[in-house]
């Protein structure tokens, strides 16, 4: 009988029962911080659209009607969030999260 080297059917079953557990702990950790990032994302496109009011601003001497205006102007690429929240910009040029109707 000759001597062959390799894993044993025991030693495969083990290392898959470990992966198996890591990906158990992962998974949900990773499908719970989807939400945070989409919340960050958002905040900071509403920083960046106040940011490209005040621009607006600076170029033209008063605030933008409207976000179609600051995309019209190259200003902006888009007029919501990262997630699809929509944003609304106040004649102050201060922007915030529209509320779902």
């Amino acid at each position: 009988m000759t001597n062959e080297k390799g894993y044993t059917l025991l030693e495969m079953l083990i290392v898959l029962l470990i992966i198996s557990v890591l990906l158990m702990i992962s998974v949900p950790n990773l499908t719970n911080s989807n939400s945070v990032i989409n919340d960050k994302g958002c905040e900071a496109f509403v920083e960046l659209v106040e940011t490209q009011a005040n621009l607006y601003r600076l170029d033209y001497g008063f605030y933008p009607e409207d976000l179609k205006t600051l995309m019209d102007s190259g200003y902006i690429k888009q007029t919501t969030c990262p997630d699809g929240t929509a944003v609304e910009l106040q004649p102050d040029g201060s922007v915030s999260v529209a509320e779902a109707s």
